[in-house]
C-alpha cells in the first residue's frame, strides 16, 4: 500500500474517498459536515462506529479516543470496511494539536496491519483495490505540520507494521514448509539485504557444548535442531540486548502426546522465533544504536522411536539436570539452553519471547502477554513500552513458593510443576533456574501464548499469526 505525506490542504488533494475519524465528544466538530446524514444512520461517533456515504464520497468512522492505539483500529477498520469496495484511493487529516506525528505513525501502522492478507495457500488470491492513502499536512485543526516530521513518523510506522507482517507471514506458514532448516534459511536471506550478520550452529555443536536439554526436544523429529543467531552491531551502542525465541517449528506434545485439538494451530509454537526475526529486521532497517542479538533455537517436537521419554534425566548447558516429567514441555528445555548461551554475550538484557504455556492464556485471556522476571523497573519498562505499541501486556508475579513446585527427587530440577496452578509462572520460573545470579536483574521472561496466534479476529487482527511482541520490544529499545 502507498501511503504518503502531501504537503497540501485536504481540499487540494485529489482521492475517491475521504475518511473521517469522529471522536462522539466531538461529534459537532466543525470537520464534520454531514451531520444530518450521520443522524439518519444513528451514527454517534462510537468506538467502530462506521458510517460510508459514497454519494458524499465520505467515510465516516468513530473512535474512542485520539490515543495510539484508538487511532491504529481506527486505521485498521478503514481498510477492512473499504475491502470489498472499489476505492482506490483515500485522503485524510490530521490528529493530535500537540504531537500529530505520533498520529501519523499509528495510522500508518493500522492500515498496513488492517490490510494484511495471509493467502499463500489460497488457488484464488484477493486483491485489494484500496492502493493509495493521502495524508494531508492540513490538521483538522487548522494547522499545517512540518513534514519532515511527518514523513520520519510515516517511515517509522511502516518500517514497525511491515516487520509485524514479516513475523505473521513466518508464523503462518505450514510446519511441512516451516522446519528447522527453513527457519534458518529464511534468517540467512533475512541478514542479505541488511546490516546484520548471522551464524548458524547444528547437532555437532549442541553436542559439544552440552546442550542436552535443547537436543533432547529433537531426538524424534527428522529434522536437525538449529541454534540460529542474528546480530546486529551498530558503531557505539548504547547497550548490547539479546533476543531469545522459542522456535518450536511443531509441537506435537511428544511421547505425552497433545490431543487432536490441542495440536491444532500449533504451527504457531514458533511464534517467539519469528517475534526475534522480524524484531531484528525493524532494529536494522531503523538502524536503532543498540547492539542487539537474536537467538532462535528451533526444533520439532515430534514422536518416534528415538524421541525423549518422561522421566528421562537431561544435562543443560550449565551442567544443571532436568527430570523430564513431560515432553509437552519442550520449549522451556530449548529455551533453557539458549539462556545460558546467551548470558555467554554479557549482555546488559536478555528478554526471551515464547509461546510457552496455555496457563499464561487461562490467567490473562488471549490478547495479553505475560511479563514475568525479577527486576520490577524493567518489567515496568516493558509494560510501559506495552503501551505505546498497542501491545496488551501484565505482569504475574513469582514467589518462592511456586518456585518449590519444580523440586525433583531424582535431578536438580523437574521441568514441570508438582501443582496444578500457576503454570505460567512456574515455566518461567524453571527458567529462572538457567539465569546466573549476576545476570538476575537483567532478564524478562515473556510469553506470548495468548495473542500470537489468533482464532477469533480482533482489532487490527484477522484470523492466524498476530506478530506479537514485535512492536512491543521495537519500542521498548527506542524508549532506551
Amino acid at each position: 500500500m502507498n501511503i504518503q505525506i502531501v504537503d497540501k490542504k485536504l481540499s487540494q488533494i485529489k482521492a475517491d474517498l475521504e475518511v473521517v475519524f469522529v471522536l462522539g465528544k466531538k461529534l459537532k466538530h466543525k470537520w464534520v459536515k454531514d451531520l444530518a446524514l450521520l443522524g439518519e444512520q444513528g451514527f454517534k461517533g462510537g468506538d467502530g462506529e462506521v458510517v460510508y456515504l459514497p454519494h458524499k464520497k465520505k467515510l465516516y468512522i468513530g473512535i474512542a479516543s485520539e490515543k495510539h492505539n484508538d487511532l491504529r483500529e481506527a486505521a485498521a477498520l478503514c481498510v477492512q470496511v473499504l475491502k470489498k469496495k472499489k476505492v482506490r484511493s483515500v485522503k485524510l487529516g490530521l490528529y493530535y494539536d500537540k504531537l500529530p506525528e505520533t498520529g501519523v505513525k499509528a495510522i500508518t501502522e493500522g492500515l498496513i496491519l488492517g490490510a494484511y492478507n495471509f493467502n499463500k495457500y489460497k488457488s484464488k488470491k484477493d486483491k485489494l483495490s484500496l492502493n493509495k492513502l493521502i495524508i494531508s499536512t492540513e490538521a483538522y485543526g487548522g494547522k499545517i505540520e512540518d513534514v519532515n516530521k511527518l514523513q520520519n513518523a510515516l517511515d517509522e510506522g511502516r518500517i514497525i507494521a511491515e516487520a509485524t507482517n514479516y513475523t505473521r507471514d513466518i508464523v503462518n506458514q505450514t510446519p511441512s514448509d516451516i522446519t528447522p532448516l527453513k527457519l534458518t534459511e529464511i534468517a540467512e536471506e533475512l541478514v542479505k539485504d541488511k546490516k546484520l550478520e548471522i551464524i548458524v550452529y547444528g547437532e555437532k555443536y549442541l553436542e559439544k557444548e552440552g546442550m542436552g536439554a535443547f537436543l533432547a526436544v529433537s531426538k524424534a523429529s527428522p529434522y536437525p535442531p538449529q541454534l540460529i543467531h542474528v546480530k546486529h552491531k551498530p558503531d557505539n551502542p548504547k547497550a548490547k540486548i539479546i533476543l531469545v525465541g522459542k522456535g518450536v517449528t511443531y509441537d506435537t506434545g511428544g511421547l505425552s502426546l497433545k490431543p487432536s485439538e490441542g495440536m491444532r494451530t500449533m504451527k504457531s509454537d514458533k511464534g517467539g522465533a519469528s517475534a526475534v526475526l522480524g524484531i531484528m529486521q525493524a532494529v536494522s532497517r531503523l538502524n536503532l544504536p543498540c547492539e542487539v542479538h537474536g537467538i532462535i533455537g528451533a526444533v520439532e517436537n515430534a514422536i518416534g522411536r528415538h524421541a525423549y521419554k518422561p522421566d528421562d534425566v537431561l544435562t543443560a548447558k550449565n551442567g544443571k539436570t532436568i527430570e523430564v516429567k513431560n515432553t509437552d514441555a519442550e520449549g522451556r528445555l530449548v529455551l533453557a539452553d539458549c539462556l545460558v548461551y546467551a548470558q555467554e554475550l554479557k549482555p546488559d538484557y536478555i528478554i526471551d519471547l515464547a509461546t510457552l504455556t496455555g496457563a499464561c492464556v487461562v490467567a490473562l485471556g488471549e490478547y495479553t502477554i505475560g511479563v514475568m522476571g525479577n527486576n520490577n523497573e524493567f518489567k515496568k519498562n516493558i509494560i510501559a513500552a506495552g503501551g505505546k505499541s498497542g501491545e496488551f501486556t501484565a505482569e504475574l508475579p513469582f514467589n518462592k513458593y511456586l518456585a518449590e513446585l519444580l523440586k525433583s527427587d531424582v535431578a536438580d530440577i523437574s521441568n514441570i510443576s508438582s501443582g496444578r496452578w500457576g503454570g505460567a509462572i512456574t515455566a518461567a520460573l524453571f527458567l529462572d533456574e538457567f539465569i546466573d545470579k549476576k545476570n538476575k536483574d537483567k532478564w524478562v521472561h515473556l510469553d506470548i501464548a495468548g495473542p500470537a496466534f489468533v482464532e477469533k479476529p480482533w482489532g487490527y487482527n484477522p484470523y492466524g499469526a498476530s506478530g506479537a511482541g514485535v512492536r512491543l520490544i521495537v519500542e521498548w529499545i527506542k524508549s532506551l
